[in-house]
């Protein structure tokens, strides 16, 4: 597999649409601009929905892919190595904070187990039949995976993406249930991005003190060393200072763009495998939102270098997916408004029927004409 050879599949929303639903915008009858950013948000929705008047999301899904990564052993991460299967319980058990938000927004949350580290039997079969492998490897000292399970982990991704298309999915809402993740990504944003450790390294969603930074820090460091000489292949990159979540993310985001399906990224665990895709597929970024300022500097840096501004800042940094279903309303809002907001009447069409008026009323061809009367044309139309 070369995942080079989504460049080819992969284009971006229709530039004619979008035009075309901008020209509508201007004609709305809210002024344009005065709808900030959700402006900007239902353009690029008609574009992507190859449709105007943008269509309502009406389908949407959390997925999230779930894994645990040996770099958590040394103690880099607020939560105990292998643990990842807890999140992912509470998560189907309706106890996290993605949980009560998607129960809120009557959102359905989809959890694919790709490498957790714990028995099958702890949870339910959907959840745990794709599994690629127990646990991605230590990243500091070996290859997360190796090229055949990143192989098999991108192709799951690649189902999964297509599975959701077919399914009916307008909108996919991206999260992880990781430990030791955002250190497995912080060092893939580091090797694509060509800079330090220490400018990538943050405290994750659980909080570290400065003892675990620093742990976390030259785990990266070293796990750089490693990812340097192989970023010419995104899927040995992935294999080898990634993990086999990390890589079905990949082929999902992947995947999700050749099927025009847009998706929210979450945190700097999506960020990243989106920068991994990106270096894949130019124009993949074209189909993704970055939903939400997670804090991690990693992420911060990915979404500069794909030109992604998050649509909040709210300092939420549960992860989890949590941050991304935030900002699902807010696209909802652009959509609805771009769809429902009455059109204003044009302004020749309103002239013309006062000037019938006047003739009717039997004045002279100057009288009708003189146009003193144009400036009652832009009070717009009655209340209907």
């Amino acid at each position: 597999m070369n995942l080079d050879d989504f460049s080819d599949l992969i284009e971006r929303p229709d530039g004619g649409v979008r035009r075309d639903a901008e020209e509508r915008r201007e004609r709305l009858s809210v002024p344009p601009g005065a709808l900030g950013r959700l402006d900007e948000l239902g353009e690029w929705l008609s574009a992507a929905q190859q449709s105007v008047p943008v269509k309502p999301i009406e389908r949407p899904r959390v997925v999230l892919f779930a894994g645990d990564h040996g770099v958590a052993g040394l103690d880099v991460s607020g939560r105990a190595a292998g643990t990842a299967h807890e999140l992912v319980r509470a998560t189907l058990d309706g106890a996290s904070p993605l949980a009560v938000l998607a129960r809120r927004f009557s959102v359905p949350v989809r959890v694919i187990d790709v490498s957790l580290d714990c028995e099958p039997e702890l949870l339910p079969e959907p959840v745990v039949r794709h599994r690629v492998r127990r646990g991605s490897g230590r990243i500091d000292i070996e290859d997360a995976t190796t090229a055949e399970e990143a192989e098999q982990a991108v192709r799951l991704g690649i189902a999964i993406a297509d599975e959701e298309a077919d399914s009916g999915t307008d909108l996919v809402v991206l999260g992880d249930l990781s430990v030791g993740g955002t250190t497995a990504a912080s060092a893939l944003i580091a090797a694509l991005c060509g800079t330090d450790a220490s400018v990538v390294t943050g405290r994750g969603g659980a909080g570290i003190d400065d003892l675990a930074w620093m742990r976390k820090c030259a785990a990266i460091r070293d796990a750089l060393r490693r990812a340097r000489p192989v970023l010419g292949d995104q899927l040995q990159l992935l294999a080898t200072a990634g993990g086999a979540d990390l890589a079905a993310m990949t082929g999902f985001l992947l995947q999700c763009a050749v099927r025009r399906l847009p998706v929210i990224l979450d945190g700097v665990v999506s960020s990243a495998c989106a920068l991994v895709a990106q270096r894949a597929a130019f124009r993949a970024p074209d189909w993704w939102l970055a939903g939400q300022v997670s804090g991690e500097p990693a992420q911060t840096k990915a979404l500069d270098r794909m030109a992604l501004n998050p649509l909040l800042d709210q300092g939420v940094v549960v992860g989890e997916g949590s941050g991304a279903l935030l900002a699902l309303p807010l696209v909802q809002a652009a959509a609805a408004l771009a769809a429902e907001l009455p059109e204003r009447a044009p302004a020749d069409a309103d002239e013309g029927a006062e000037k019938d008026g006047e003739d009717g009323d039997g004045q002279d061809g100057e009288g009708a004409g003189s146009g003193a009367r144009t400036t009652g044309a832009d009070g717009g139309p009655d209340g209907d």
